[in-house]
């Protein structure tokens, strides 16, 4: 029996500090990709599971805890914190302030309940949307390995490993579980690869603040988000529906994995929204092709088990520490290298402070880290003690839980030692899901964290963490086996109402000798494809309301029928921007980066919000633009052409990428023709057509034999591409 469904969990679009790079100038300010919650319901032979995968940093202790408190108001013990597995695909581009620990809320200046309630509602409505939809199914399984689409951004803490040199820097391997009804209809996919979901750090130009490399202020589920919405997109799933098709892309060992392969902070594209758009359609391409291929069906038998401990007091045996002896975990502490920041994915630049700084001992069960937050002993909860430690079995396949960033060989260890016991139930595929059902910072090996780079001085409890781990996962492991429980353990506190609450945003002001919603600057009457149009109204601000399951504002095209929607503020070549104007004035800028295959028309754009006035009080508004026309482009460009025997070769590109570029779109045409002529002679017009033997964009002519070639020429219009893009001018006279 399988089922799944989507929400929104998508928080404060203004003025809330993001979750994942503790700056405080990293305000929200609008949204590039909106935030969701997939789940999976899957039951068999009594028993039955939920995973979860939300477009968040991570899924904090309380939002664990209160998801379960709402399910088991509306279904009693159907879902307990037993059977429902919680993911967050590490975005570091959502809004902060829904973590109940000090430590992962006190950089947002407050807690924010709207956000933390919104979260939670989103993530329950995906659920009971998957609850509704249940129904007979199967799911299949693929694997294979996605190359170039990451780095280990910690190298010399990973080499420390004794056998780091028996495996590949970077766990490559991305599995994907296909799902589907009986009468073949496909209701989603889950594929988990460990990388740090990070391509998006610097803020869009129109912000004018890119000197600051940690800038960036719209929402954004990043690479793995991008991965989603394209997947659901070729889908044609529908988020209003509560039965549609969900595509999920969560995490595994990420802990030392960057997305940004070609240099610090860098992705690849023309700014980071186009990285954004290169990591993901890389995960997206693997999983498509997983998806499409994946032919080992799973038995229909699951199980699961579950249990908290104290990882302040945890005894690690000695097969999981150095052989010798039994060895305790500590007080949660924060290393020196913990404010160095990260390779890769942004360091902070504090002077003196640089990863690798392990000199002395501060106290010895902490081993080598120089302690620069005791969080553990503060009077105030700074991080969680009690976690959870989760395994789920579907079939063949094994899902490990585990609560914090682990990097790429302690993900490794931990399933080693639970491979043996799940062996005996003839499951040989283990994937490991982080950070799930809360967040401690991260996990590495003993070597790893001996060298005290970022991720050895973020290990909370000490030298021999993934010790406990792996000794626990073996325990639930071995449980499963035997056919036997697990203690339940302490059950973490409840902290609700403990935290220091944000504050109100400012009460809003239309603008002078207007109303919110008019316009602010036009859109011009014509824009082409291929390049980004603008919109800019006078609204209010976006943090009024967050447009749960909505949009702030669509794209629409005019047909017969009327005014139809086509794009909304989710889509991946559309973005929303939001800046004041004095102490209580707001403008909304829309952008949209208009893909080549749109549909020529007559377009108009529509934005919506709540206004707040002096008193407190809301109200709605709205507001259209004016009516422009989308036409075909005319800047396709040749960069190459040449004459060799009697053929005339061109290589046809698209327009170049620009910083206002929301994707990474293709760089050569594929498709469509080339007409031509020669010598000056235009009576007589030749045509050129794909040839992929040469490679991506060119094209081909044969010319009459016995002709000798001088020059030819491309009127403007006479090369398109399968959509009836056109050219810009071209005439050469160099043709060797």
């Amino acid at each position: 029996m399988v089922g799944t469904g989507v929400y929104d969990v998508t928080g404060p679009a203004a003025e809330v500090t993001m979750a994942g790079f503790a700056r405080t100038q990293m305000l929200t300010g609008g949204i590039h990709t909106r935030l969701r919650a997939r789940a999976y319901v899957i039951e068999a032979e009594g028993k039955r599971v939920v995973f979860v995968c939300a477009d968040l940093l991570a899924i904090q202790q309380g939002v664990k805890l209160k998801v379960i408190e709402k399910l088991q108001k509306k279904y009693g013990d159907l879902y307990t914190a037993q059977n429902v597995m919680l993911n967050g695909n590490h975005t570091h581009s959502g809004p902060g302030g829904y973590a109940w620990y000090t430590l992962y809320y006190t950089y947002v200046l407050g807690f924010d309940q709207r956000n933390f309630d919104t979260i939670v509602d989103g993530i329950c409505e995906a659920i009971t949307r998957a609850h509704d939809n249940i129904a007979p199914g199967r799911i299949f399984l693929a694997q294979g390995e996605l190359e170039n689409a990451s780095i280990n951004r910690s190298l010399d803490a990973y080499l420390a490993n004794v056998d780091a040199n028996e495996h590949s820097s970077v766990d490559k391997t991305m599995t994907v579980l296909k799902f589907q009804r009986l009468d073949g209809t496909e209701i989603g996919m889950i594929s988990w690869f460990g990388v740090h979901t990070t391509s998006v750090f610097f803020a869009h130009p129109d912000y004018g603040n890119n000197d600051d490399r940690h800038s960036n202020k719209l929402i954004s589920s990043d690479n793995k988000g991008w991965a989603e919405r394209y997947f659901e997109m070729q889908k044609g799933s529908d988020y209003k529906k509560k039965d549609t098709f969900v595509a999920a892309f969560a995490n595994g060992a990420l802990g030392d994995v960057s997305p940004n392969i070609v240099g610090n902070m860098d992705g690849g594209g023309i700014n980071d929204y186009a990285s954004c758009a290169i990591s993901g359609k890389k995960q997206f391409d693997k999983a498509w092709e997983l998806y499409h291929n994946a032919s080992i069906e799973l038995q229909p038998k699951v199980d699961y088990r579950h249990t908290y401990r104290d990882f302040s007091n945890i005894t690690v045996k000695a097969k999981y520490t150095d052989g010798f002896r039994d060895y305790k975990t500590t007080f949660g502490a924060m290393g020196i290298s913990f404010t160095a920041g990260v390779e890769r994915d942004g360091p902070s630049d504090l002077p003196y402070i640089k990863e690798g700084i392990y000199q002395g001992k501060y106290d010895p069960t902490h081993g080598t880290k120089i302690i620069f937050l005791e969080t553990g002993k503060l009077p105030d909860p700074w991080t969680p003690n009690i976690l959870s430690v989760q395994l789920f079995t579907i079939g063949k396949m094994a899902l490990f839980g585990l609560p914090a960033e682990t990097t790429t060989h302690a993900s490794r260890r931990i399933r080693k030692a639970a491979a043996e016991e799940l062996a005996k139930l003839g499951v040989d595929t283990l994937v490991l899901t982080s950070p799930t059902n809360a967040f401690s910072s991260y996990v590495c090996t003993r070597e790893e964290y001996n060298q005290q780079h970022y991720e050895g001085g973020s290990t909370l409890f000490g030298q021999w963490t993934c010790g406990a781990y792996q000794q626990l996962f073996n325990e639930l492991a071995s449980a499963m086996a035997k056919n036997s429980e697990v203690p339940h353990g302490p059950t973490p506190p409840d902290l609700s109402g403990q935290q220091i609450e944000l504050g109100e945003s400012a009460y809003d002001l239309p603008p002078t000798w207007g109303e919110y919603g008019d316009v602010a600057e036009e859109m011009p009457k014509q824009v082409e494809r291929l390049s980004v149009a603008e919109m800019v109204f006078w609204g209010a601000n976006p943090r009024n309301t967050f447009k749960t399951n909505d949009s702030f504002f669509t794209i629409e095209r005019q047909t017969e029928e009327g005014w139809v929607a086509v794009k909304y503020d989710y889509d991946l070549d559309t973005a929303f921007l939001w800046t004041r104007v004095g102490k209580h004035q707001s403008q909304i800028r829309i952008m949209w980066d208009i893909p080549g295959d749109t549909e020529a028309g007559i377009y108009r754009i529509h934005h919506s919000g709540k206004a707040k006035d002096a008193y407190g009080e809301y109200q709605d508004y709205s507001g259209y633009s004016n009516e422009f026309e989308v036409v075909p482009s005319k800047n396709l460009w040749i960069s190459h052409c040449y004459a060799q025997g009697n053929n005339i070769y061109f290589r046809l590109e698209y327009p170049a990428p620009t910083e206002y570029d929301l994707g990474h779109g293709l760089k050569f045409v594929n498709s469509g023709k080339i007409r031509f002529t020669i010598n000056g002679q235009r009576d007589e017009v030749y045509e050129a057509v794909p040839n992929k033997s040469q490679g991506a964009g060119y094209f081909v002519a044969r010319i009459k034999e016995k002709v000798k070639v001088t020059s030819v020429t491309v009127p403007q219009g006479y090369a398109e591409d399968g959509d009836g893009n056109g050219n810009t001018e071209f005439s050469t006279s160099r043709l060797r």
